[in-house]
């Protein structure tokens, strides 16, 4: 027995999350100029800007739409990378390392939503860097391109009076001479005692004196572990560590451990990289093909409208309130993840459109099933959505199955590693689970709710 409060509620519920999308996808801003008569209407309406503070920390949420090279333009760079200084049991971790000093770096220069790749042809390793919508290529060339820095400095004294506008570059200013030429290597192990996470840092012999008076300098205090000029962490010292093997506990899991020590390699492996190819990629072509694929997406969200009303009257009208709704979830996730739309993105979205309406021509066909064995319409609907669910449910794992291969989200080499198809995976796997949500859970809601006559009768 359906119970009508609480269907009451979930339509509520429905339409305040229908309300936020429409919110978040509204345009950033629109103007609006009237001149009928006396009224006059010369005013500009914004989005409502996302972002609030917790405490002293900000946050601010970029609510536009992220398009990926195809769409936005950009460079393409790729440097070679010189492997010659490297043993090879320190490769891997070297070339992680490499990866995710350029992806920080990238997102320090203000670019999102890039795609860096290390590849090999035949014995020589590749870097490969796209930027979207980068229109100062020379200075993203020069910041990609320079070897990571990473620095030790001690904690200072500060004057009570400039305590409180003091930065952590202020508190963290005594250079202690030590960098990542002095580093050897930095690992992940377990500690013996707390069964805890722990990075182990390994100096060469000139890091090992250097070391150990910077922590007899600096017994009781922090010693700051800058990389680029951004710190990573600031241990306290405990003793006076002269051997030249140190060791960073507390708080650690396995993952930042390990993000930790892919860090202090990045500064102390001695991995070089040059520009070897560039190419540039007008905007022009990009906003062409989004109008393009704007416009299929308009024609097909009305083609399957026009078929869902015309196959199945009003429940069909139903089912199309419910893909508008699964229309303003996905652009809202789009945006709030964000997802970086690729023109094969794009393909992914419209495609799922069309998929977004199959478990409800399932559901509805169940229900006629069920009318024609002389069920009343009521039980015929709740007949129809809990018998379709296992075709719904098996056919659509099929989907995410092949959208997973086509994604590769643990970068086998054996499979696709390109960026446009794991956007158009992305979308289409995002799609699915949100297909799936409006079909199964919404229009159920929207027709116990609207159809509410019809059952009556």
């Amino acid at each position: 027995m359906v119970n009508k409060k609480k269907t009451i509620r979930i339509f509520w519920t429905i339409l305040a999350l229908t309300f936020v999308c429409l919110i978040i996808n509204f345009p950033k801003k629109i103007p609006v100029n009237v001149n009928i008569g006396k009224l006059k209407i010369d005013k500009n309406f914004y989005r409502p800007d996302f972002s609030f503070k917790i405490g002293q920390k900000e946050f601010k949420k970029d609510l536009d739409l992220k398009f990926g090279l195809d769409l936005a333009g950009g460079a393409s760079l790729i440097f070679n990378i010189d492997t010659s200084n490297i043993k090879k049991e320190d490769l891997p971790s070297a070339l992680e390392s490499l990866k995710s000093n350029i992806e920080r770096r990238i997102n320090l220069f203000g670019v999102s939503e890039t795609n860096v790749q290390i590849v090999k042809q035949e014995n020589q390793y590749r870097l490969k860097v796209e930027l979207p919508g980068v229109e100062d290529v020379s200075s993203a060339i020069k910041l990609i391109g320079t070897t990571a820095q990473l620095k030790f400095k001690g904690e200072v004294e500060l004057l009570p009076e400039s305590t409180a506008s003091a930065t952590l570059n202020d508190l963290f200013s005594k250079d202690t001479g030590l960098n990542g030429s002095h580093l050897t290597k930095a690992s992940v192990s377990i500690s013996a005692n707390t069964s805890e996470p722990e990075v182990l840092l390994e100096f060469n012999p000139e890091g090992t004196k250097i070391f150990a008076n910077a922590t007899k300098e600096f017994l009781d205090k922090r010693l700051a572990i800058f990389l680029d000029e951004e710190i990573l962490m600031a241990p306290s010292i405990k003793v006076v560590i002269s051997d030249g093997n140190a060791v960073i506990s507390g708080g650690f899991n396995s993952q930042t451990a390990k993000e930790l020590a892919v860090q202090l390699n990045a500064g102390a492996l001695p991995l070089s990289i040059n520009l070897i190819q560039q190419s540039q990629i007008g905007a022009t072509l990009g906003k062409d093909s989004i109008n393009k694929g704007l416009f299929a997406g308009v024609v097909g969200l009305i083609l399957v409208s026009l078929f869902m009303i015309g196959n199945y009257g009003r429940l069909g009208l139903i089912a199309d309130i419910g893909l508008i709704i699964y229309g303003l979830i996905t652009l809202a996730l789009y945006r709030l993840i964000p997802i970086t739309l690729t023109f094969p993105g794009i393909v992914g979205f419209i495609l799922s459109i069309g998929m977004a309406v199959d478990s409800n021509i399932l559901i509805f066909e169940r229900m006629r099933e069920e009318i024609r064995k002389g069920k009343d319409w009521n039980n015929a609907m709740e007949l129809g959505f809990g018998r379709a669910w296992d075709s719904i449910k098996d056919a659509n794992t099929c989907t995410i199955i092949t959208g997973l291969i086509l994604f590769n989200p643990f970068n086998w080499g054996f499979l696709n590693t390109s960026g446009m198809v794991r956007g158009f995976a992305v979308t289409l796997i995002l799609g699915i689970f949100i297909g799936i949500f409006t079909g199964v859970f919404v229009t159920r809601n929207l027709l116990r709710v609207l159809a509410r006559e019809k059952i009556e009768k």
